[in-house]
């Protein structure tokens, strides 16, 4: 089986939910469901609302994501 790399975007935090999820809004308008990294976890990183992110979207499902870093 052929492991297939993670889609690199930007995109801006919109809404916090519980559990560490976030909702991030692409520059194209799409809206995608987020998590933070554990790297981020581990280093008490925080992320609010109307931060700028780095994410890494699964090419098997684009509603889902992983925050890689804040800018």
């Amino acid at each position: 089986m052929i492991k297939k790399e993670a889609i690199r975007a930007e995109a801006t935090v919109k809404e916090a939910l519980p559990n560490a999820l976030f909702k991030v809004e692409l520059p194209s308008g799409q809206k995608i469901v987020a998590h933070v990294s554990e790297p981020m976890r581990l280093h008490f990183v925080r992320i609010l609302p109307g931060d700028r992110v780095s994410l890494e979207v699964s090419p098997h499902n684009l509603g889902r994501g992983r925050i890689v870093t804040r800018l």
